[in-house]
């Protein structure tokens, strides 16, 4: 995308690749796209990479359901795309070697990858390749900062996730009349871990937070006993426990708390997967009704959004249509309505005309 790429809204504005990715974070499926006659000769072959294996695989499995369940939506609109599927494993490593192979094999585009390390890796491949990669959901800022010329941002930076939450944070406290004077931070140490606790750090002073951090814990995100991080968090005796999660440690480290009875006014994250996915409730029952997550979520009260809701919910009844669905398909609709428009293949075209699909309204979270 050039840095003065058009929107869709009938007033033809445009918008910079940084406003781009502010943009788009807003809320997916923001509004329903205008039907269309004209249809590329050939599909668009679409790269789809996603950890459905490993200890990312249960959000991986969501992002896929949303990158599936839209495809009979966007024929309905004029669309031609064919999915490409490759899982990551949850390794960085797996996630370049497969982007390698969907190249090989003849894929027009890559869309991906849910975990910022691997989508910094397939980005690289990306580049190299000369292969447009729209990026679903990761929060890495450096995908944004390093220049690519074939990387499009359809999620939020980690910088933008931890400045909404943390203003939530005021708003909370205003709420409830109830304002903690310190707070420790229990964060995974993956690549979106260390960009969001680079955030949190920036952005306390500037915000004038009431609260100060006075424990910092990081761990694996593989991690299979946090006994020894919650003992130390409970030791800091602080008012309130921040984190930054993925699922399986999220639940993990919740577990472990109801355990150790760790006393809290709460557990509030500033911008993190886990506590809002179902499999999160599901395992923790009434625990997980005392956790409290900012996200950026989907206008639910846009034509577009209600149908892909109704489309899924019948489809998949025992899992929700959150984030991780309305973020990927809405990325399968950037990367399709692209090949629409640009009538070709050719990445130099689809590099052109890859753009937001709406425009949307300022950066707002869901708690």
């Amino acid at each position: 995308m050039s840095d003065n790429a058009t929107s869709l809204s009938a007033s033809k504005s445009t918008i910079s690749r940084r406003q781009f990715t502010a943009a788009t974070a807003a809320g997916a499926l923001a509004a329903s796209l205008p039907l269309r006659s004209a249809r590329a000769a050939t599909p668009l072959k679409l790269g789809v990479l996603l950890p459905r294996s490993g200890h990312l695989a249960l959000i991986g499995q969501a992002c896929q359901r949303g990158a599936e369940i839209g495809l009979p939506m966007l024929r309905d609109m004029g669309y031609s795309v064919e999915l490409m599927n490759a899982d990551t494993e949850s390794n960085p490593d797996v996630g370049r070697t497969q982007a390698e192979k969907l190249i090989r094999e003849g894929a027009n585009m890559l869309m991906g990858c849910f975990d910022s390390a691997t989508t910094l890796a397939v980005a690289g491949v990306a580049e190299q390749k000369g292969v447009p990669f729209v990026v679903n959901i990761a929060s890495e800022p450096k995908l944004t900062e390093q220049g690519f010329k074939y990387v499009f941002r359809n999620f939020p930076s980690a910088g933008m996730l931890g400045k909404g939450g943390l203003l939530l944070y005021k708003d909370i406290f205003a709420a409830t009349g109830v304002t903690p004077k310190t707070a420790v931070l229990l964060h995974i140490n993956d690549s979106f871990g260390m960009a969001m606790l680079g955030g949190i750090n920036a952005l306390m002073p500037k915000l004038d937070m009431p609260f100060t951090i006075v424990e910092t814990i990081a761990y694996d995100p593989k991690a299979r006993d946090l006994s020894i991080e919650v003992s130390k968090a409970k030791a800091a005796k602080a008012d309130l426990v921040m984190t930054v999660t993925r699922l399986n440690d999220a639940i993990l480290l919740v577990r472990e708390m109801v355990k150790q009875q760790v006393e809290t006014m709460g557990i509030i994250s500033p911008g993190a997967p886990g506590m809002y996915d179902k499999q999160f409730f599901k395992a923790l029952g009434k625990y997980a009704e005392y956790c409290t997550t900012n996200v950026p979520w989907f206008d639910p009260t846009q034509d577009m959004a209600k149908t892909l809701e109704k489309t899924f919910e019948k489809a998949f009844p025992e899992e929700s249509c959150d984030l991780n669905v309305g973020f990927t398909f809405e990325a399968v609709l950037i990367a399709a309505d692209a090949h629409k428009r640009a009538g070709s293949n050719d990445p130099q075209a689809l590099s052109a005309e890859a753009k937001p699909v709406f425009p949307m309204p300022p950066f707002k979270g869901r708690t």
